[in-house]
């Protein structure tokens, strides 16, 4: 695993963030640095396969980026006649996500594509894992409609995303918490800062709230936080 050192140097122009082939080589560790509970959050991807996985279903990894999650999808389908997409946009990604996963499954496909473009069909299991905050907000209600629309009744939308609160005491003290966490993990205060400053315009979060009344309002059930570490969280979302 190549440690991340993208934002160690003081750069005079910070970017906006970008799935490149610099994040690509970096992005294992990276996110593993930089989100808490992500490990947590990808091996329980396999259980909750184990359990929502449909006979002659599809499963989708959305965002994929190198895999992970793929990778444990795979792991974890036990249903028989089962095919598994996984799909990004950034080809850094892709290409090595191929290169690693080949043979994870018999029935994978890796696709390089718009996920907004990609058609969702006959699905059981869904994974956005930390993805949505990247769509454009005014883009997400339609994309999670696609999703629903294209999902078998009992199918799971597992969804994960960086949020903010309401409160802004406790939102800067979970930021605040979050940046002590990456200072454990051992990045900088310059580092902290101007990644924070890459994906100002790129990272979009929202609220617990608002992710839980716009997955109603679209037709799902048994929608909640099963996972939470700061302002991390994970949510299941069931098509009746």
């Amino acid at each position: 695993m190549k440690k991340d050192s993208i934002y160690s140097n003081s750069l005079q122009a910070i970017a906006d963030f970008d799935f490149n082939d610099d994040v690509a080589d970096v992005f294992e560790d990276m996110i593993e640095r930089s989100v808490p509970g992500y490990r947590a959050i990808v091996s329980m991807i396999k259980t909750l396969t184990e359990r929502y996985a449909q006979p002659n279903t599809t499963l989708y990894d959305l965002g994929c980026s190198l895999g992970a999650s793929t990778l444990s999808m795979a792991q974890g389908l036990k249903a028989p006649n089962c095919n598994i997409v996984a799909v990004d946009n950034a080809p850094a990604m892709i290409q090595r996500c191929k290169q690693s996963l080949t043979h994870a499954h018999p029935h994978l496909q890796i696709i390089q594509a718009d996920i907004l473009e990609t058609e969702i069909k006959n699905a059981s299991v869904v994974v956005l894992n930390f993805t949505l905050q990247f769509i454009a907000p005014t883009q997400r209600k339609k994309l999670l409609q696609k999703i629903f629309a294209g999902m078998t009744s009992g199918g799971v939308l597992i969804l994960s995303e960086k949020v903010h609160f309401n409160d802004p005491h406790l939102d800067e003290l979970l930021i605040e918490i979050h940046h002590d966490f990456k200072r454990a993990q051992g990045y900088s205060d310059l580092e902290i800062s101007q990644k924070r400053t890459a994906l100002e315009n790129v990272l979009i979060p929202e609220t617990i709230s608002a992710h839980r009344q716009r997955l109603t309002q679209i037709g799902f059930s048994s929608v909640d936080v099963w996972f939470q570490c700061f302002n991390f969280m994970s949510m299941l979302a069931v098509k009746p």
